[in-house]
């Protein structure tokens, strides 16, 4: 009875795996929602973790920083040492990159951006295409 049960049990979790496999990549290509007061930057994470290089500058991540990757699912800086992306960004109230999101060629080649602050506060955003309009 209970290897009937245990084959059973095999049989549905292959089913299913398989029947999902597809939506897996599919997941790949949606389109990430980015607050408005994200920058875009350059961003290389340094040699010893929160220790970041970002548009030449060197600072440091802020506490408790999330990054997410080009999937969308979250990584540690320190699985990063060395690599440098071109990223979204969010500050905390001291400067420090607080919320991190690495960008995939798509989303790169979506311009323009804003890369100053300046820049967020006079260009337009618009939260539905996730485009931004010079004025």
């Amino acid at each position: 009875m209970l290897r009937c049960f245990v084959a059973a049990l095999f049989a549905c979790c292959t089913f299913f795996s398989v029947l999902h496999a597809p939506q897996a990549q599919a997941q790949i290509q949606f389109q990430r929602n980015f607050p408005q007061e994200a920058l875009r930057g350059e961003l290389t994470f340094g040699q010893i973790p929160p220790e970041v290089k970002l548009n030449d500058t060197v600072t440091r991540l802020a506490p408790g920083a999330r990054i997410r990757g080009q999937n969308n699912m979250m990584v540690m800086s320190d699985g990063l040492r060395g690599l440098s992306f071109v990223v979204l960004y969010t500050r905390d109230l001291l400067g420090q990159p607080k919320d991190v999101w690495i960008l995939r060629p798509e989303e790169i080649s979506r311009t323009p951006w804003p890369t100053t602050p300046a820049q967020a506060k006079t260009w337009r955003f618009n939260a539905t295409t996730q485009t931004w309009t010079q004025p």
